[in-house]
């Protein structure tokens, strides 16, 4: 059935299974918590929340049972909810709290100490909104307006088109303010009525797996590509959700190997996570979910259509919401294509190419792949610089050597392709929590060079 929002979910689930494991969590041992106590303790916060005063919280999302069961009290007692991911430099959360018009906050003593003298009046039309940040890889992040409305049809979609087994566990490793963890680390298992194990946070993510002895995990590609490298993945483990990003052929090939069955998800935040998903056979296949439609544009942009799960906005960026929403198709910014069957493949983003003034286009994500394997080195990236391609590396090396290499590959590639010059920023490439660089943050430092 489907789940008009949390208090739907969550009624239904204290009615009809009271006794059945919600949660699984570590405190001086494992713990658990079933739907009924989980209804309990959430419907006690929302009443302590809707007698506050309050109308609108930021809520860091660490992870923990306690941050879970606010964000649900939050959303059922009315206030807009802003999630806020704990691993933001804490120079930028003051920014997003004014902007967001936070009147409280939840978290740890240190962030509530630090938001407090930033927090607002609130706000006065009463709307229950949950606030998503965008990853900002191509400008800065923006709030993305949903609902747990369209946040519960989104995992609808995604239990349509890959349903859980009982006697399955699921891993919550992901971030909950990132709207892929939140669907498909939380309500995604929710809905199948499969127990949530809360991972115990990053320095644990070699061991968690053999601690809780998960059969479901839902991963970006670098935790993968971790999870993999250290020989993490226990032995009950059978499937893999992935999103956020593409892996390797090998990557997915050692998970093959291991008999693990390796599954894509496609989606945004502006669409509340998974639009699509890879059900069999080739994982870069992916099937449509159910509410969903999706067409490509003359120059290959992926256009969704979802009757259920489109974000209401941008938050204040109302010229934003209609240039990316326009009568009712979102423009996505991925460029893909249909195959004969219907099935979406993800080719790449309209931002992941330059093109220069004479024409030339470069495909970033290929072109640095290629550099990447060549010097032995995954920390680089390509930018434009006074309109050429430049080499942007995060430490000092060799240079005489990495010339060379350099130059050699220019004589491979057309004048317009060619490496003018090698920039060093002496401090890690920006990237979002998943991993992507944020290209936008780079062109910025190297203009100011």
């Amino acid at each position: 059935m489907r789940f008009s929002g949390f208090r739907h979910l969550l009624e239904y689930m204290a009615d009809h299974h009271p006794d059945d494991t919600a949660f699984i969590y570590e405190e001086n041992g494992i713990c658990r918590m079933t739907y009924g106590e989980f209804y309990v303790a959430v419907l006690l916060r929302s009443q302590q929340l809707q007698t506050s005063g309050k109308t609108c919280i930021a809520i860091f999302a660490d992870g923990t049972l306690a941050s879970v069961i606010k964000i649900f009290a939050a959303v059922i007692g009315g206030l807009q909810t802003v999630l806020i991911d704990p691993s933001t430099p804490m120079e930028f959360v003051p920014q997003l709290i004014q902007y967001a018009d936070c009147d409280t906050v939840y978290g740890r003593p240190e962030h509530i100490e630090a938001c407090t003298p930033y927090l607002t009046n609130g706000i006065f039309d009463g709307s229950s909104r949950i606030l998503f940040f965008t990853s900002g890889t191509t400008s800065r992040s923006k709030a993305v307006v949903l609902s747990d409305y369209s946040l519960m049809q989104s995992a609808w979609n995604g239990s349509q088109m890959l349903p859980l087994k009982e006697g399955d566990l699921l891993l919550s490793l992901l971030p909950h303010a990132h709207v892929f963890g939140f669907v498909c680390t939380l309500l995604w298992p929710m809905f199948n009525k499969v127990p949530v194990a809360l991972g115990r946070g990053v320095r644990h993510y070699i061991d968690d797996c053999a601690y809780f002895r998960p059969t479901v995990i839902s991963a970006v590609p670098s935790l993968l590509q971790f999870l993999m490298k250290t020989g993490a993945l226990n032995e009950e483990l059978r499937l893999i959700l992935l999103g956020a990003g593409d892996c390797s052929d090998e990557l997915m090939q050692a998970v093959k190997d291991r008999g693990i069955q390796l599954s894509f998800g496609y989606g945004l935040t502006e669409t509340s996570s998974g639009v699509a998903i890879s059900t069999g056979g080739d994982p870069r296949a992916l099937d449509i979910c159910p509410d969903d439609k999706i067409s490509i544009a003359e120059d290959g942009e992926i256009l969704i259509e979802s009757r259920t799960c489109m974000m209401q906005g941008y938050y204040k960026h109302s010229s934003d919401s209609i240039s990316t929403v326009q009568n009712g198709v979102l423009h996505t910014g991925d460029l893909g294509y249909l195959d004969a069957d219907g099935r979406l493949h993800l080719t790449g983003r309209k931002k992941d190419i330059l093109v220069l003034s004479d024409g030339t286009k470069i495909f970033l994500p290929e072109y640095e792949s290629e550099l990447a394997e060549k010097i032995g080195n995954e920390n680089l990236a390509v930018a434009l610089k006074d309109g050429r391609p430049v080499l942007v590396l995060e430490a000092e090396c060799d240079r005489d050597a990495l010339w060379q290499i350099v130059n050699e590959n220019n004589r491979l590639q057309p004048r317009g392709r060619q490496i003018t010059d090698i920039i060093v920023l002496n401090h890690p490439l920006s990237r979002t929590a998943t991993g992507k660089l944020q290209r936008w943050k780079l062109e910025k430092e190297i203009e100011e060079l």
